[in-house]
């Protein structure tokens, strides 16, 4: 699939662009930075971009402007499972539809049918960006879940201008995107990392290393779609040759909505020695860093619709090892930069591990290489091109609107 998009081809017109999801930044997930990225760097280019999202946290302002994008943030006083509802979104979002004129959103979240409804009565085109299908662990509860939350994604789709695949793959066997297929456009997501730092990145090595041996990275949230366990299970195997190799995970560990860290517990323990919890970073030097320290980045999620945290490695020369995950084996099908493991193959992750170890040479490419695949520029264009042809949409609704209104007839005729 080309990804190429000439920059010439974007327009001067400059939009006014509402997006709409649960969670926004200071919160941390792949999903939260692949919307900020998007929504900052349109509002770089001239386009103004609100972002209408929960109040995560009560000591967050309600109202801020950061970077160019204005974030209005609503009172959630109700958590479900991973989400939260706002009491005043049907209200908000019939309020701010009106002034703009496209509506940007993204799935999986709770309000997609409310944003499919009120889109239709304001006559504006929605574009959204599916962030992967809703999986929760086992159990009627979230059984439940899943599906409410899938009929409400129906809705929405069958709304939508268009909807964003984080690439072919994904949309392929996404059961959220298949029946909309004719809706569907792949876009790789906006990956942006710094060249990291190698003078600290080598201090960390020493650091996390024992004796010399290989540091193993994981980065992403200890959560059981991810199986974490895998990736400690494959020691087994690693140790064989590399008995003082050290695993490091970055991310958050003990979340609140599974009980996957206290279940987990047992293999933590048994090679506790061997692991290192670094908890969530935010900074995206720090991780730039963290990649750089790494010997292999591991990747052994059951579900994963791409991982940007496999391409941020390769961008700082880290090679990945990662299961066969529809979406997520792209980056390293589409770059060569690791291997591609069964999912829920404990002893194949170990001897990919080793492989790439002994010969990593093979398996380093240029940075030049990532981005020209990876391109945030051409990411960032395609959105753009993407919201003018949804705005035109919008404009197209609107007078046909109107006329069917100024043709009623008046009180005196």
């Amino acid at each position: 699939m080309s990804m190429h998009i000439a920059a010439e081809e974007t327009s001067p017109r400059k939009l006014k662009i509402l997006i709409c999801l649960l969670y926004y930044v200071p919160h941390y997930t792949g999903y939260t930075i692949h919307v900020q990225d998007v929504a900052e760097a349109l509002a770089a280019r001239g386009h103004e971009v609100t972002v209408l999202c929960a109040r995560h946290k009560n000591d967050l302002p309600r109202d801020e402007t950061v970077r160019g994008v204005r974030i209005v943030r609503l009172w959630a006083p109700i958590r479900m499972s991973r989400g939260m509802i706002m009491p005043l979104y049907p209200l908000a979002l019939w309020l701010f539809m009106r002034r703009y004129d496209l509506i940007f959103t993204n799935t999986p979240m709770l309000e997609t049918a409310l944003v499919a409804v009120v889109g239709r009565l304001t006559g504006k085109s929605i574009v959204s960006t599916h962030h992967g299908d809703l999986v929760l662990p086992e159990g009627l509860g979230n059984r439940v879940i899943q599906t409410v939350m899938f009929e409400f994604y129906r809705v929405l789709a069958r709304q939508a201008y268009r909807l964003i695949a984080y690439s072919q793959d994904y949309a392929d066997n996404s059961y959220y995107l298949k029946p909309f297929m004719n809706k569907v456009t792949p876009n790789y997501p906006p990956i942006r990392v710094p060249e990291p730092n190698v003078a600290h990145a080598a201090e960390l090595k020493a650091q996390w290393s024992k004796d010399g041996g290989p540091v193993i990275g994981y980065s992403g949230r200890f959560v059981r779609e991810k199986r974490p366990d895998l990736l400690i299970k494959s020691l087994e195997v690693i140790n064989q040759k590399y008995p003082n190799a050290r695993i490091v995970f970055a991310g958050e560990y003990d979340i609140p909505y599974e009980d996957t860290w206290e279940q987990y517990q047992p293999i933590v323990q048994q090679y506790k020695d061997q692991l290192n919890f670094l908890g969530l970073i935010t900074s995206r030097e720090a991780m730039a860093n963290f990649y750089e320290a790494l010997d292999v980045l591991v990747l052994p999620s059951d579900t994963e619709c791409f991982a940007l945290v496999q391409v941020e490695a390769m961008l700082c020369g880290t090679p990945v090892v990662m299961t066969d995950t529809p979406g997520g084996r792209v980056p390293v099908r589409e770059t060569g930069m690791g291997l591609i493991v069964p999912r829920g193959d404990h002893r194949a992750i170990g001897e990919a591990v080793i492989e790439i170890m002994q010969n990593r040479e093979k398996y380093v490419k240029p940075r030049e290489h990532i981005l020209n695949i990876f391109n945030f520029e051409e990411t960032i264009n395609r959105y753009e091109q993407t919201f003018l042809a949804a705005a035109e949409n919008s404009r197209i609704k609107l007078p046909d609107w109107h006329r069917v209104v100024s043709a009623l007839p008046s009180k005196g005729e």
